[in-house]
C-alpha cells in the first residue's frame, strides 16, 4: 500500500538532516520539498510503503529535532489522486 509522509521544520538544515535520516532508514523517495519564508520553514515529502514511510519519519523527525524545530509529522495512507497531484506540479 504506497503512502507519503510529511515532516515541516524550522530551517534547511533540519530538512536536510531529517530527509537524509528518512531516505536511509528506509526504502522511501523524495516527491516534494515545500520552503517558505526564505527556507526558514521547509516541508519535504517523501513515499514509499506505509511501513516505510513510516519508520522514515520516525528516523527523520529525531534527526531535524537535533538540528532545529519539527513542526509537523505525518502519514497519509492511500492518499487521494488529487493529493498527489498538489505534490507533484512544478
Amino acid at each position: 500500500m504506497k503512502a507519503i509522509a510529511l515532516l515541516e521544520v524550522q530551517a534547511m538544515v533540519a530538512a536536510i538532516a531529517g530527509l537524509d535520516a528518512m531516505v536511509k532508514a528506509a526504502n522511501v523517495q523524495l516527491i516534494h520539498v515545500e520552503k517558505r519564508l526564505g527556507g526558514r520553514l521547509v516541508t519535504v515529502v517523501v513515499e514509499g510503503e506505509v511501513s516505510a514511510v513510516t519508520a522514515a519519519l520516525q528516523a527523520g523527525a529525531a534527526a531535524a529535532a537535533e538540528v532545529g524545530n519539527v513542526k509537523v509529522c505525518e502519514v497519509i495512507a492511500r492518499p487521494h489522486p488529487e493529493v498527489m497531484r498538489f505534490l507533484t506540479t512544478g
